[in-house]
């Protein structure tokens, strides 16, 4: 149930027609516009996603957290929503692809926690036609339709064109074609951290944000009611989870890292970039996704390291290698210009950066302790005589997803997990032992 009591926070979900039409501009723009306000701002992302995350947590100063109906759950998405509710004044959520793209769709979770919807319409090429697309994509779902930010904007005058299509829909904002945006690749944008002038962007954007004021105080307050969640056993209390934290190993849930501290695990943090060795004291490593494709060469010379990592290994540390992590204990790796570097060599095989996408999507880890779920995006492929142990199951399809690895105690595949979604099953993962 949501309550639109004076009390809560201002909730819009942003979404679009479809991708590419600014979402993630529009979303940051406004979060650190309204930062600037004076107001505090929680910002969340509909649909797993690593590095946009990242972009908004620079805009707004807070973590940001993802909702998804099927990965994370309705019940612990209402949590999320509310626990921002009672600590922010705006609560903005991203959406994924097209308002009304993907099972569950953004659309589904705004209906499912009434949140009023915030259309952004790449208003470039067209002017009056952004009453209809406004329109429907109000009365297609329907949706409740907050109003419109028209991105891509040429003059004031194309702004009053767009303002008077929408007829009872109010424009909330619009922004101006931008001079600059941030640099791209295979996966998405650039990471905010590897780009120094990101804050001064961040405030050209707010800049130019031609926010109606009036409009946004006028929208009313949410608050959504939630109960706590289930008691989770502290399955890892004593435990120090080494976790790898650099460019190469960027793409971490923030709900992963909480879910490994209500389990009980302290936790460290280390760089492989950095020919870091692995803490002394570490129980168990995990090593998240990103980008070691870009850092081959520093990666294949990091000696420390790679020592350290077989060290622990042939101890039998239990070891969790997701997607870039995976890479990264290859025997070798090939890089997007060809260039082959030797890995740290756990996983006997080679992975070799394609041009296409080589997995995308929702999947579901069977587990003893139920199931785990997560997603998967990777451009490579691996190449092992490693026989799988199993594999995920592909949401909503049901076929065969990613082949799950085990040698020794090490776990790797190319597969996300969602920790929150399963915590035991989590725990299960970073205490076991080698066969």
């Amino acid at each position: 149930m949501v309550s639109t009591l004076q009390s809560g926070a201002r909730m819009v979900l942003v979404a679009a027609v479809s991708s590419g039409q600014g979402k993630t501009t529009v979303t940051a723009a406004l979060a650190r516009s309204l930062v600037r306000r004076g107001q505090r701002v929680r910002v969340f992302k509909c649909g797993p996603d690593f590095i946009d995350p990242m972009l908004l947590e620079r805009a707004c100063g807070a973590p940001v957290h993802t909702l998804d109906l099927w990965m994370v759950g309705r019940d612990e998405c209402r949590r999320r929503l509310a626990e921002a509710a009672r600590e922010a004044d705006a609560v903005l959520v991203e959406g994924v692809m097209g308002l009304y793209d993907g099972t569950p769709s953004a659309a589904d979770l705004a209906n499912e926690f009434g949140i009023p919807v915030l259309a952004v319409i790449d208003a470039s090429a067209m002017a009056q036609t952004a009453g209809a697309v406004a329109r429907g994509l109000r009365d297609y779902g329907p949706v409740q339709l907050a109003g419109v930010i028209a991105n891509r904007i040429a003059s004031p005058g194309h702004a009053q064109m767009v303002a008077g299509s929408l007829r009872d829909i109010p424009l909330l904002g619009s922004l101006g074609r931008q001079a600059d945006s941030l640099p791209e690749r295979h996966l998405g944008l650039v990471l905010p951290g590897e780009q120094p002038q990101i804050d001064a962007y961040l405030d050209a954007l707010a800049d130019a944000l031609q926010l109606d004021a009036a409009a946004w105080d006028a929208l009313p307050l949410t608050a959504p009611e939630a109960q706590d969640g289930p008691a989770i056993a502290p399955a890892l209390a004593g435990k120090t989870v080494a976790i790898a934290r650099d460019a190469a190993f960027a793409f971490l849930y923030p709900a992963n890292l909480d879910t490994l501290r209500i389990l009980g695990a302290r936790l460290v943090y280390f760089s492989p970039l950095a020919d870091e060795a692995l803490p002394p004291d570490a129980d168990a490593v995990y090593l998240p996704g990103g980008y070691p494709e870009l850092h081959g060469e520093a990666l294949a010379q990091a000696a420390r390291w790679r020592a350290s990592i077989r060290a622990a290994h042939a101890a039998g540390l239990p070891i969790v290698a997701e997607c870039g992590g995976m890479m990264a204990l290859a025997d070798q790796l090939t890089d997007p210009d060809g260039h082959c570097w030797p890995m740290a060599g756990l996983l006997p095989g080679a992975v070799t950066m394609g041009t296409r996408l080589a997995g995308l999507g929702a999947q579901a880890l069977a587990t003893p302790d139920g199931t785990l779920r997560g997603h998967t995006f990777h451009y490579s492929r691996l190449e092992t005589p490693v026989a799988p142990s199993r594999h995920t199951v592909r949401n909503t399809s049901g076929t065969q997803g990613e082949a799950v690895y085990e040698v020794g105690s090490l776990t790797a595949s190319y597969f996300h997990g969602y920790f929150a979604s399963n915590p035991q099953a989590v725990a299960s993962l970073f205490t076991r032992a080698a066969p």
